[in-house]
């Protein structure tokens, strides 16, 4: 057989195995169903939130309506034929690794969607680790990355710290997490994602309640309020918590989300309680169609909205360039956001929309530093 039929037989049988993988996927997904809000009686004697089946966005919200058999098939079909990527949407692997050894500091590095490198106080935090080719309960098929991570797993720095928003599998990814130091690594989650890491070898895990801290050395997590949902397969949907991630150090606050929905007071609250912020990672993208997504993904307008909510000084644009979830065209988020934070007052130095494999400095003292140079005033 010629080069160019094994060439054509293995991109066939790459598509199928995909299209097999993707199938497996939306039998899982599509038996996922809204479940009602517990009331105020039904969750006598426990944190709102808590609920008797496991958790629930709090205040109360319908989150993750079914999607239907056409959204699915339309994900089916962005695994299979992938977007070409624009030129400067990703730094070649040699520019990304020189680029990280040489900022010296507290820095931040994009691995596409909702994958950072934090470093801060000493420490290197990873974000949401998903830095494999699928998001599925399968290593070979399903829906399909189609920008690498900007630096390969063998490459990475040694890291401190893991936090996880949630257990989706674009957000947390098993072969990512099973190739990592298990030994040397903290890991911190919300409720009932210990057990993910420990039977994978991990021996230092905590989990956190919303407004419940951690303190790592000069470093302090707090897991504070998203709205969003979880599960891995239609057997423990919503099971294990969700939420946002507050790293304070004694320089700089930084506010991770990983998903969110928009809420008319959760991240005014958040605001109020913990702002002004330095810097904070904002989802952008899987946000179309609005009526089926509204729920559990901010759009860039809403991100931008938060950002303010949050009194946040630097906004940095996460979430989108990576994998198609949704139905918005691929390279419009980071255009609205954009748009929007301009819309919003906010000059473009306060606006991060990063390339993949990128590494920035985070300033000492971001937000007095910022300020000084643009002159912008934060929403009280």
């Amino acid at each position: 057989m010629s080069a160019r039929l094994l060439g054509v037989a293995h991109r066939t049988m790459k598509n199928l195995l995909t299209i097999i993988g993707a199938a497996l996927f939306l039998i899982l997904t599509l038996g996922y169903s809204v479940m009602p809000a517990e009331s105020n009686d039904e969750t006598m004697g426990r944190a709102p939130h808590h609920t008797t089946y496991g958790f629930q966005n709090y205040p109360p919200v319908q989150t993750a309506a079914p999607k239907g058999l056409p959204f699915y098939l339309r994900r089916l079909w962005s695994s299979i034929f992938l977007p070409s990527i624009p030129n400067g949407h990703w730094v070649p692997e040699a520019e990304a690794m020189k680029s990280l050894s040489s900022i010296g500091g507290d820095r931040i590095t994009w691995l596409g969607h909702a994958s950072f490198l934090i470093r801060v106080s000493g420490k290197t935090i990873l974000t949401d680790p998903f830095l494999t080719e699928f998001a599925s309960p399968l290593s070979w098929a399903g829906p399909r990355r189609f920008a690498g991570a900007g630096i390969p797993m063998d490459r990475l720095p040694p890291i401190d710290i893991i936090i996880v928003s949630h257990d989706h599998y674009d957000h947390l990814d098993d072969e990512s997490v099973r190739c990592l130091d298990k030994d040397k690594i903290e890991v911190v989650v919300p409720l009932g994602l210990k057990s993910f890491f420990s039977e994978r070898g991990y021996g230092r895990v905590t989990e956190l309640d919303w407004n419940e801290s951690i303190a790592l050395g000069e470093l302090t997590l707090t897991a504070l309020p998203a709205i969003h949902n979880s599960g891995r397969s239609i057997k423990n949907r919503n099971q294990t918590l969700w939420a946002s991630w507050l790293i304070e150090s004694s320089t700089k606050k930084m506010l991770f989300v990983g998903d969110t929905g928009y809420s008319e007071t959760i991240f005014k609250l958040i605001g109020r309680q913990y702002g002004p912020l330095d810097y904070a990672i904002l989802p952008i993208g899987a946000y179309a169609p609005r009526k089926l997504m509204r729920m559990s993904h901010i759009n860039p307008e809403e991100a931008v909205t938060v950002g303010n909510e949050i009194r946040a000084f630097t906004l940095i644009a996460s979430h989108w360039g990576t994998i198609g979830l949704s139905d918005e065209p691929t390279w419009e988020p980071p255009k609205r956001f954009s748009r929007a934070g301009l819309d919003n007052g906010l000059s473009e130095e306060r606006l991060w929309i990063m390339k993949i494999g990128e590494t920035r400095p985070l300033g000492q003292s971001g937000l007095s530093q910022g300020l000084k140079k643009t002159g912008d005033v934060l929403p009280k």
